[in-house]
């Protein structure tokens, strides 16, 4: 078992507050012992690494974090690798929608390629954790899946992914159910949905479908829900009946949900409350077109609520640049989230809920037993880190540098 010692790493180790009121994040420096990709010591600056044959690797005093997970993302569609292409202009989401359907046998070829692209640049940002919508449709059956299969795999042991067979252009349509399933066979890892009034105007034999596909393959479920209002409303409340019904407590999750930004208060309360009570996730790409989902609310109520990118440089926009810190920083902008406190708290929408402080501000991560998966930042603190988006010097998986170098 290969056995290393990271020296000098800066971690958080505690929060205080000086007698103006500002609120201050502790650290420390630590050298980590890492067997087996896992740290299995760590002991403080002013204490001796003991003499041996471990390799030995300076981390410089730079901070370390956890690793971010891209929590919505298509990394079929990015035109990325094939030079630059703009959006080609369409007056509605129809036409959109037929565009990219015509683009699809073009793309298709070269599907592996442009993930890979896509990859390397989420994991130059920090991402080790990629969930992927991957088109499965008439035009191109499953070949969009088999090149994001095949990309990911050259990454097997730095990048963990969710694989959602992804109905873009309607679940209730042709060959699409039959589609998807074998999708699902052929290495999908999780079902997906979208709309089921805007795309496939029948809202609960949409819900059907899906969940009837899950239950088939006992996978987890991500449903695209741009529907707005009442109806994106009363479909996230359905499809909690339905989780309910066939015990799929937390194992589904609804990506965008505008809706809930959209209704009365009173209305998301109860909505945040089902949602907590069935553990369904909420993921959020902090857009400037729409909405949002109240980020904060849900939060109150004990929802789980993940950032992700979404598409970049594709059919839909030329823009993104794959970082995930940069959605925390936005939305921290937009909600005016400015102190110590609440800076170094929502690292967690990129991380998937892993912080190095817990809410007293007393250390909890790393521990013994951890992957040693890290971003190594020049940063004081997690709040630094998400107010200023520092560039990632380096990322290391399971006690490996994968990205940039120390």
């Amino acid at each position: 078992m290969e056995t290393m010692w990271i020296q000098n790493i800066k971690l958080e180790t505690g929060s205080y507050t000086d007698e103006e009121g500002y609120v201050f994040t502790k650290t420390g420096i630590f050298h980590l012992k890492v067997e087996g990709g896992k740290i299995v010591d760590q002991i403080e600056e002013n204490i001796s690494i003991p003499d041996g044959e471990s390799e030995k690797l300076d981390a410089k005093g730079l901070l370390a974090v956890p690793t971010f997970k891209e929590m919505h993302n298509h990394l079929d569609k990015t035109y990325m690798s094939l030079g630059w292409k703009s959006c080609k202009p369409v007056r509605n989401l129809k036409e959109r929608l037929h565009h990219e359907a015509e683009e699809l046998v073009e793309l298709a070829p070269t599907t592996k390629q442009r993930a890979k692209t896509m990859i390397e640049t989420l994991l130059s940002q920090g991402s080790t954790h990629i969930r992927t919508h991957v088109n499965i449709d008439p035009y191109i059956g499953l070949k969009n899946l088999e090149g994001v299969l095949a990309a990911l795999e050259d990454y097997k042991g730095i990048v963990t992914a969710d694989i959602i067979a992804f109905p873009q252009h309607g679940l209730l349509r042709d060959e699409v159910p039959h589609l998807m399933k074998e999708a699902m066979r052929s290495g999908a890892t999780m079902v997906g949905g979208l709309d089921p009034a805007g795309i496939d105007r029948s809202i609960e034999k949409s819900l059907y479908t899906t969940m009837d596909i899950a239950t088939e393959f006992d996978a987890d479920v991500d449903i695209h829900l741009h529907d707005g209002g009442h109806m994106g409303w009363y479909t996230i409340d359905k499809w909690l009946d339905m989780t309910a019904d066939s015990g799929w407590r937390g194992r589904s999750a609804i990506s965008h949900a505008f809706c809930i930004g959209e209704v009365p208060e009173i209305r998301a309360q109860q909505l945040a409350e089902r949602l907590a009570e069935q553990k369904v996730a909420v993921m959020s790409t902090i857009p400037l077109t729409k909405s949002l989902p109240p980020v904060q609310l849900l939060d109150k109520h004990g929802v789980d609520v993940h950032f992700g990118c979404d598409g970049f440089f594709d059919s839909w926009s030329p823009h993104g640049t794959g970082d995930v810190l940069e959605k925390v920083t936005k939305f921290c902008e937009l909600a005016g989230l400015k102190d110590e406190n609440q800076l170094r708290k929502a690292l967690k929408w990129a991380t998937k809920g892993i912080t190095p402080l817990n809410d007293q501000g007393e250390k909890q991560w790393p521990k013994k037993e951890d992957p040693a998966d890290f971003v190594f930042v020049d940063a004081a603190s997690s709040a630094e880190l998400v107010a200023r988006k520092p560039i990632r010097n380096a990322v290391m998986v399971k006690g490996k540098v994968v990205y940039g170098s120390l």
